[in-house]
């Protein structure tokens, strides 16, 4: 069950880079809330690709129902709740608004992660 895989490893950190300069230093109508949600799902994809044998479908499903997860505990004020209003890694990290919009986000990122693995890898026989 636990494996390394390189190549996961290294566009979760592909990735990982472009959410911290979205997280930084892009604050605009769309590529924050909007492309930065469709990125963490491919982002957190990746991570546990990189670390556990699951098939695609698997961890696919679990990355979905993590998201789902975590933008519930921001629909009942999570952050507020446990004492971490203030802190900016925190707020950062588990958000701090509820959005149906970011669900959304959330299915279009597991989309494509779908559509990469089973049409564009296993088709071309290219090796993630």
């Amino acid at each position: 069950m636990l494996t390394f895989h390189k190549n996961y490893f290294i566009l979760f950190i592909l990735i990982f880079f472009i959410e911290f300069i979205i997280a930084l230093y892009i604050n605009d109508p769309f590529i924050r809330p909007y492309l930065g949600d469709v990125l963490v799902v491919i982002l957190i994809y990746c991570f546990i690709k990189s670390f556990f044998k699951l098939s695609v479908n698997s961890a696919a499903l679990f990355v979905l129902l993590f998201s789902f997860v975590i933008e519930g505990l921001q629909f009942i004020n999570i952050i507020e709740k446990i004492g971490l209003q203030h802190s900016k890694i925190a707020k950062t990290i588990i958000g701090t608004s509820f959005s149906w919009i970011d669900l959304l986000c959330y299915c279009i990122g597991i989309l494509i992660v779908l559509f990469i693995e089973k049409q564009l890898v296993k088709k071309n026989n290219f090796n993630l």
